[in-house]
């Protein structure tokens, strides 16, 4: 009997099959931890089962007290609403955090929920049962979100088209409106995202096994797939690093010195300022980089598409606030006139003050500035505590910036590390207020959108543990963790961490 040929790609294949093995328990065991019996679609329908005896109470309570047929038809038509409306316990928009955003979009384009004068104000949409949010700030007599205005402005984009073609709203088809432009907003861009990781990982990965480890931390191993489900800024974050950093590539690595990727890098690098402004620190980088390296194409192309962009940013602020300076920025502690956060608003007849003058559990802050290091760091919302994979970043930090390499390589491992050291200072050295770690979320979000650099620069570490099988035991170990924390919050990402439930039930802390 002949023995088989060889086959060179077979152990490719194997190592795959162990990659996407050891991605999916990890998933697996992420989701059993967020095993939870309570049926919330179960509980609602139960209390709109009930409404029909609540109503007939309510009716004979009226005839016993002599009330007038058309006037207890009335009461209970208005009751039979309100109960309908507190019954319901589902909606697809998950947190204050992303209705603030779904708010300021309704405002843009519903006529029913837009202020005279004021076309960003959320009065009227925070006033509807289920719309309520923390996230906002009030000035000139009206409630506004709290988020940049730039993204929901760019999002009621296609959100207007649905409504003109359909006329389905958020309001009268939540879930399918919602869904569809998430889709469009999250979902289409994070496939760009990973194509784009794609190339850049055949343009400096050096062995099969690690280019296939790094595109498997990238799709499960990372925290953007878990926010893809609500509309927030660190997905688009995350996308227009990578967008920027692949533009910058090809201008830096390969010498391309057509316009259009000049014209790219400079749009996504404003973009990526508006969506997480301590970017700002990459994008001065990068202009002065390119500045050098390309200086004509730069002031041609790179420069007036940041400027589109700044345009953009600071002209629909102007527009909904009357100032250059987005909301965060007005929280004044001696100007009572410049503290958007300080305010009471009426609703149902009721005064209720900001929650930002009474904040609750996490966001209080951290008193101690060391504590909150460890924890941002290596505890219950730990960078590599919750994603130890990016253990493998700093090896491959190290093993480009080592002597003796590739200079563009050092260039980039240094970039990277120099950018994301003093971002992750900047983060850590907040007063006490933001120290809260992002509030009710399931790991430190603020540097999510590091995510694309860090993979990138991982590959020598990957490709250094390829050459071994317990070295590549150790990287899907950690891959496995990471999957874990990514998949914990099954479906709201606006939870705690594993790790602080964890610290939680044994009596550790305190939430």
């Amino acid at each position: 009997m002949n023995r088989p040929t060889h086959d060179p790609q077979s152990e490719l294949r194997r190592s795959v099959y162990v990659v996407l093995i050891v991605v999916a328990t990890g998933a697996m065991l992420g989701r059993i931890l967020a095993v939870d019996s309570v049926d919330v679609e179960a509980i609602e329908r139960a209390r709109i089962d009930q409404i029909p005896g609540q109503l007939e109470a309510k009716r004979r309570r009226l005839e016993a007290q002599g009330a007038r047929p058309e006037r207890i038809e009335q009461e209970l038509r208005r009751t039979e609403a309100e109960l309908r409306e507190r019954s319901r316990l589902r909606r697809p928009f998950l947190s204050a955090n992303d209705r603030s955003r779904w708010c300021a979009v309704r405002a843009l384009v519903e006529p029913a929920m837009r202020v005279p004068g004021a076309p960003y104000a959320i009065d009227r949409v925070t006033a509807q049962q289920g719309w309520d949010t923390i996230d906002m700030v009030k000035h000139d007599g009206h409630l506004y979100s709290s988020k940049p205005p730039l993204l929901p402005t760019l999002v009621a984009i296609p959100y207007w088209l649905i409504y003109r073609v359909t006329g389905a709203s958020l309001e009268t088809h939540p879930y399918y409106v919602g869904r569809l432009l998430l889709v469009l907003v999250n979902v289409v861009p994070l496939v760009v995202y990973f194509l784009l990781l794609a190339r850049l990982a055949e343009r400096f990965g050096k062995s099969d096994w690690g280019r296939v480890f790094v595109m498997a931390a990238a799709a499960f191993g990372t925290f953007l797939t878990t926010f893809a489900v609500v509309l927030n800024n660190h997905v688009s974050g995350a996308v227009c690093a990578a967008v920027v950093v692949y533009a910058a590539v090809r201008v830096w690595f390969d010498d391309e010195r057509r316009l259009r990727y000049f014209a790219i890098a400079g749009l996504f690098g404003a973009l990526l300022v508006t969506n997480e402004l301590p970017a700002l620190s990459l994008f001065a980088v990068l202009s002065a980089a390119l500045l050098w390296k390309a200086p004509r194409q730069t002031l041609a192309a790179y420069v007036p598409a940041a400027l589109v962009v700044a345009a953009g940013f600071f002209g629909t602020n102007g527009v909904a606030h009357h100032s250059l300076r987005p909301p965060y920025m007005h929280r004044s502690q001696t100007d009572p006139a410049d503290n958007w956060y300080a305010y009471t608003y009426e609703r149902d007849g009721q005064v209720y003050a900001s929650y930002w003058q009474n904040r609750q559990s996490l966001d209080r802050g951290e008193p101690s500035p060391a504590v909150y290091a460890l924890h941002a760091l290596v505890g219950h919302h730990g960078i590599f505590s919750l994603t130890p994979m990016w253990i493998l970043t700093i090896a491959g930090l190290i093993a480009w910036l080592w002597p003796g390499g590739d200079r563009r390589l050092r260039e980039l491992a240094l970039m990277v590390a120099v950018i994301s050291l003093v971002c992750l200072v900047f983060y850590l050295t907040r007063p006490q207020d933001d120290r809260n770690y992002g509030g009710m979320t399931c790991a430190f979000r603020w540097m999510f959108w590091f995510a694309p650099l860090w993979l990138v620069t991982m590959l020598p570490a990957a490709d250094w543990l390829a050459r071994r099988t317990w070295t590549r035991a150790l990287a899907l170990g950690l891959l496995a963790l990471s999957a874990l924390s990514a998949s914990y919050p099954t479906w709201n990402p606006w939870t705690h961490p594993w790790i602080l439930d964890w610290l939680h039930y044994v009596g550790w802390i305190r939430v």
